[in-house]
């Protein structure tokens, strides 16, 4: 059988099959058009064979470590200017993991303990980065692009431990793919996470697939955000509506409640006016869930608007995200920008996004953005957790070190979930042991 000595990549999109649960067939398709259209263009650029698909997971080849890394910091600053300026339904957040060694060929599949390797390391991975092995590192050009240790993992059924690199985040920055290849969104932060490292290196014309797929599923999102923007109003109307029936209903219980003589006459009378409060506490309901109070949330105009995207149905959030955005930008302190930025993020579901936010605010020292950092540590998802505890390594947090300790001893609920076909684990226990000793180092 015909073996060859290649670079092997792994990539699947977080939280796909939960989305797949809640979405339509043709949702799901269109995800996964999309999916394909960012991400071919830029594994042809590079140079890479795509081997095969199964669901929303790629398997790609190089015959280069060097390129296969880039495409990875490529795609991965894409995804970034994708998901700034799409709708939460359309954004992408992917994992991507390399390994190289000798495959063995059989048609257009490959088999052999390398592609193992790489699928276990994606499992580690998370959502945003870009994972490789340390066979990749000494094999790959280093002064083509930076590297950072993350650790040494036990991946199921391997022997030994296997040391494991990333591409750190860009505190450099090179020159931007043009304004008409990528768009802003007004109110975001400019920077992707490679500052365009890689993708600068390619041209214009390659960032779109054939067919202009992209240009297609933009012209329906667009649709789709005016039918939203459209539902967003009618709903604001009810809620005026109903608010006026409770003040009402309101005005009248006071008043009963007067004429029968306090407490005790008002028990008396709860029969006759049992059937108002009802109605009062329902119409009252219903306003709190069309985002539409009797008091005023607490923390400004732009926490407001932030609570509101977190409530509404993810259908409706796309004209209260631009409202929300316009709101943060007009705030002063770039720290407090950022920070609201964080929390618009988390309000969004996009964590990983939102805790680069907020180690650019702690940066800064912005204090409530350190605070949040150091509670995620805690999340529900494992993900997330070692998102964390990444950011907080990076920022060297010390307030964080007694939420580490704890980490490191109990885990989380869900360590030991995720993988690509249940091959490598997340395990934010064991990141947080690492990060302990780069704090003692």
């Amino acid at each position: 059988m015909k073996t060859a000595n290649l670079a092997i990549v792994f990539t699947d999109i977080k939280g796909f099959t939960e989305r797949t649960s809640r979405q339509t067939l043709e949702e799901n398709q269109r995800l996964l058009r999309i999916h394909g259209a960012l991400l071919s263009p830029l594994f042809k650029a590079f140079g890479g064979r795509i081997i095969k698909s199964i669901g929303d997971a790629l398997l790609v080849t190089f015959e280069s470590p060097t390129q296969a890394v880039l495409s990875g910091v490529a795609i991965q600053d894409r995804l970034w200017h994708h998901n700034r300026v799409s709708p939460e339904a359309d954004q992408l957040h992917v994992r991507f993991a390399i390994n190289v060694g000798e495959v063995r060929l059989d048609g257009n599949d490959i088999f052999g303990e390398p592609v193992n390797i790489a699928a276990r390391v994606e499992g580690l991975a998370e959502a945003g980065e870009v994972y490789f092995t340390e066979a990749v590192y000494l094999a790959m050009n280093r002064a083509e692009v930076p590297a950072r240790e993350v650790g040494a993992f036990e991946l199921k059924g391997i022997p030994g431990k296997i040391r494991v690199f990333q591409v750190p985040r860009a505190p450099y920055r090179v020159e931007a793919p043009s304004a008409g290849a990528i768009a802003e969104a007004p109110g975001t932060e400019s920077m992707p996470p490679y500052g365009n490292l890689a993708l600068s290196r390619i041209p214009e014309a390659a960032l779109e697939a054939p067919g202009g797929e992209l240009a297609q599923l933009g012209v329906k999102a667009a649709a789709l955000g005016q039918k939203a923007a459209a539902g967003a109003a009618v709903l604001g109307q009810h809620a005026v509506v109903l608010g006026q029936q409770a003040v009402g209903l309101g005005r009248q219980a006071t008043s009963r409640f007067e004429e029968v003589g306090g407490v005790s006459g008002a028990l008396r009378a709860l029969s006759s006016h049992r059937r108002a409060l009802v109605v009062a506490g329902c119409v009252l309901l219903a306003v709190a869930v069309a985002g539409v109070g009797m008091v005023a949330l607490g923390g400004g105009p732009a926490m407001r608007a932030i609570s509101a995207v977190e409530k509404a149905p993810k259908a409706e959030r796309d004209p209260l995200v631009k409202e929300a955005r316009k709101v943060i930008a007009e705030e002063q302190d770039p720290g407090r920008r950022l920070y609201l930025q964080g929390r618009l993020d988390e309000a969004m579901e996009n964590t990983r996004r939102s805790l680069e936010d907020y180690g650019r605010s702690a940066k800064v020292g912005h204090r409530d953005a350190e605070k949040r950092i150091i509670e995620l540590l805690s999340h529900p998802t494992c993900n997330v957790r070692v998102a964390a505890v990444d950011t907080v390594r990076s920022l060297k947090l010390t307030s964080a070190v007694s939420a580490l300790e704890d980490l490191s001893e109990d885990g989380g609920p869900d360590d030991g979930s995720g993988g690509f076909l249940g091959m490598g684990k997340c395990d934010s226990r064991a990141y947080a042991e690492h990060a302990l000793k780069s704090f003692k180092d």
